[in-house]
């Protein structure tokens, strides 16, 4: 048996009720303008509006429809002449849902390749490392919970430093953790942050970069402590991550310093640089994350939670994003394929010394001063950031 066609439903506003919220519905044939593309119960309702070319705005209301098309023929009250309005698309209201986080990705599917002669490298850094004290070795963000006595608080003041120190020095993170902690009564604690104004965090926070979006991530952060976590930092990578302003770096820092688990490879700038100018990724990675995952597929499981340390003082003394210092590295006899083979000599500029000196005739000799840096330094003064 064949089934009949839906019925056409042809929605005309009454000329008689100007700004009535009725409308009528007149079953008509198949060749009217308006159609619909399945058999469903609606509502019309119309409101006050001003006429547009002799047509009636209505609005159209689907119940258990989430999209339709619909195409409304309404008559001039006067000359009797209908006019076609455009196609109106209509959404049910409620039906977006909020987007889920996605978990962490913990490990690749096909491990890295393990690099040829990764652990003489490693073990070439620690020994340079061990001479050198870095910025990260006493202003670290794990430096920040040893001003706190309470173990909930010792975590906490742990996050807010990571999450302070985005693109910013340790320097400066280490000295504006210790502004808040005196702005806020002495402690930091996720109570003193909820109660805080957004003044006062900003004005202990200014030295950092994006200190306003950090201002408001602290706070938003505090509150789901408070609210969702017993005022404590929680104990999984999804869950630190489910918090504004936090990445998967500060979440395996974090847990690593705070909880003491080790869980995955807290990498940032210095990491990706220096183990990608070591080729130890083939490919070569393009973000922090994709190196993270090509590092704990091969790296033994008890390295991972030094790593971070070892290659961020390492970056910050010696393999330096920009003039890196390979004279004075160990790594440049073939260990490092990036090494840069010869002095490395800097300039300054605008300290000339002009000589005069008067033989047979007049002649100026000039002489530039220049500071090379062809040996390391004394090891018990720490290198240079800049």
């Amino acid at each position: 048996m064949k089934r009949s066609a839906s019925p056409v439903i042809l929605l005309r506003a009454s000329e008689h009720l100007s700004g009535s919220p009725v409308s009528t519905l007149t079953p008509t044939s198949e060749s009217s303008h308006t159609t619909l593309r399945r058999s469903k119960r609606i509502k019309v309702e119309s409101g006050p509006s001003e006429p547009r070319d002799d047509a009636r705005s209505l609005l159209v209301k689907f119940e258990g429809l989430e999209e339709t098309t619909l195409q409304v023929a309404v008559d001039a009250p006067a000359t009797g002449t209908s006019k076609r309005k455009p196609a109106t698309r209509v959404k049910r209201e409620g039906t977006t849902s909020p987007k889920k986080q996605k978990p962490i990705k913990q490990a690749l599917e096909t491990p890295h390749p393990t690099p040829a002669r990764w652990s003489e490298a490693y073990n070439a850094i620690k020994e340079m490392r061990s001479r050198i004290v870095a910025p990260v070795d006493t202003m670290g963000c794990n430096r920040a919970q040893l001003e706190e006595t309470i173990p909930q608080n010792q975590r906490f003041a742990t996050l807010i430093s990571l999450m302070l120190s985005s693109q910013t020095k340790d320097e400066v993170t280490f000295a504006a953790v210790g502004k808040l902690r005196e702005a806020v009564g002495g402690s930091l604690s996720v109570d003193a942050l909820v109660r805080a104004d957004d003044s006062v965090i900003s004005d202990a926070i200014c030295k950092v970069a994006f200190w306003r979006r950090k201002t408001q991530y602290i706070k938003q952060a505090a509150q789901r402590l408070c609210d969702d976590f017993d005022s404590d930092v929680p104990k999984t990578v999804d869950e630190l991550c489910s918090l504004p302003g936090v990445g998967p770096k500060m979440a395996f820092l974090c847990l690593q310093d705070a909880w003491k688990l080790n869980v995955g490879i807290g990498v940032d700038v210095h990491v990706h640089r220096i183990t990608n100018r070591l080729g130890w990724h083939k490919p070569p990675t393009k973000n922090p994350e994709e190196t993270r995952l090509n590092l704990q597929s091969w790296l033994p499981l008890e390295l991972h939670p030094e790593i971070n340390a070892l290659l961020v003082g390492f970056g910050q003394t010696i393999c330096l994003p920009v003039g890196p210092r390979c004279d004075t590295c160990k790594l440049n006899d073939g260990l490092c394929p990036s090494a840069r083979k010869g002095t490395t000599t800097r300039v300054k500029t605008g300290k000339a010394v002009v000589a005069a000196a008067r033989k047979a005739g007049p002649e100026v000799e000039i002489a530039i001063e220049t500071e090379t840096v062809d040996s390391v330094r004394d090891p018990s003064s720490p290198l240079s950031d800049a």
